[in-house]
């Protein structure tokens, strides 16, 4: 693979030689006919006559030595705290005191690929990574509120093919699903999700009125907006229409088939699944829905996040000490 930026292959460099070399043609018109500027050909011409062929082959744009670069033990420490830990450089930091910064840049010189396009169990990685830099937030807590449904298939007892591999798994059909219903607050990302038995509009209404209470005792008393895709138990419902109501709450829908419009809910989907309901092989459903509350206890104030300088969501509420 040649650099980012060549205007040759090395097939071009070696007819911009013959040409030149071989041909006796002059330089400045075999530049413009390859498209290079002609100290571009004078470099690769020179690069020939002193190396032969062998100098018209890709060589590493960088240089030679590098004595500020982290040493190697500190980069395999790295590197072996991400194997371990499959989190991202923010919790590398902490656990290897290594910058997170410089955490960075020791997974991308290593080709690490980041966790969005990873298995959250075995770290391999899966898919391609599609990002956006269209972001927004509002400005105060309580301005807007995304909920959303994460569905889980039920463990059965004694553990799925997570534990026993797919040949030997106790089989689960039948045995049904979790909804996991979730609300995040736009401005502090402070979460609260709960597992629930489907996705109903009375449930969903239930679930919107506890979310109420939880975000109350973290200190947002109101909520102006809430914001929800176009599923039945939304928008049709007349349960959370009136749970909207009572809480003095806008509805809001994204647009169709547009689901990043509630991206924040998305995301804290995929970290739900990531850290908490894929993170470990659980032997029954219960272990996996109890450990669902200490999860959301760590991610509201101890988990670092990205979108706030590295400081959990619980920061935009309390005075820093």
């Amino acid at each position: 693979m040649g650099h980012a930026n060549a205007r040759l292959t090395f097939h071009g460099r070696c007819l911009l030689v013959r040409r030149v070399e071989f041909d006796r043609r002059p330089i400045a018109h075999v530049a413009a006919e390859l498209g290079v500027s002609r100290q571009c050909a004078h470099r690769w011409v020179g690069r020939f006559r002193k190396e032969g062929w062998d100098g018209l082959a890709e060589r590493r744009s960088g240089p030679r030595a590098c004595p500020s670069q982290t040493p190697a033990k500190t980069e395999e420490r790295v590197l072996a705290a991400r194997r371990e830990l499959r989190a991202g450089p923010d919790h590398i930091a902490a656990a290897t005191g290594v910058p997170a910064r410089t955490v960075t840049r020791i997974l991308r010189r290593h080709g690490v690929p980041v966790l969005a396009a990873c298995d959250p169990v075995t770290g391999a990685q899966i898919r391609a990574l599609r990002e956006s830099e269209r972001r927004y937030e509002h400005d105060a807590p309580g301005d807007m509120i995304h909920l959303d449904v994460k569905k889980l298939g039920r463990i059965p007892d004694g553990g799925g093919w997570r534990i026993h591999g797919r040949s030997q798994a106790v089989r689960g059909r039948g045995i049904g699903y979790d909804f996991v219903h979730t609300a995040i607050d736009d401005h502090t990302r402070l979460a609260y999700a709960e597992v629930l038995p489907d996705e109903k509009g009375i449930t969903s209404a239930a679930f919107l009125t506890r979310a109420a209470v939880f975000f109350a005792a973290c200190g947002i008393p109101r909520i102006q907006r809430v914001l929800t895709d176009n599923a039945k138990n939304y928008r049709t419902s007349r349960a959370f229409q009136q749970a909207c109501a009572q809480l003095g709450a806008r509805q809001k829908f994204t647009r169709p088939r547009h689901p990043w419009t509630n991206g924040k809910a998305e995301r804290l989907n995929r970290t739900l699944a990531t850290e908490w309901a894929y993170r470990r092989p659980y032997t029954s459903n219960d272990q996996r829905t109890q450990a669902l509350g200490p999860w959301l206890e760590h991610y509201n104030t101890k988990r670092p996040h990205s979108a706030l300088g590295g400081q959990p969501p619980i920061t935009r509420l309390s005075p820093r000490s």
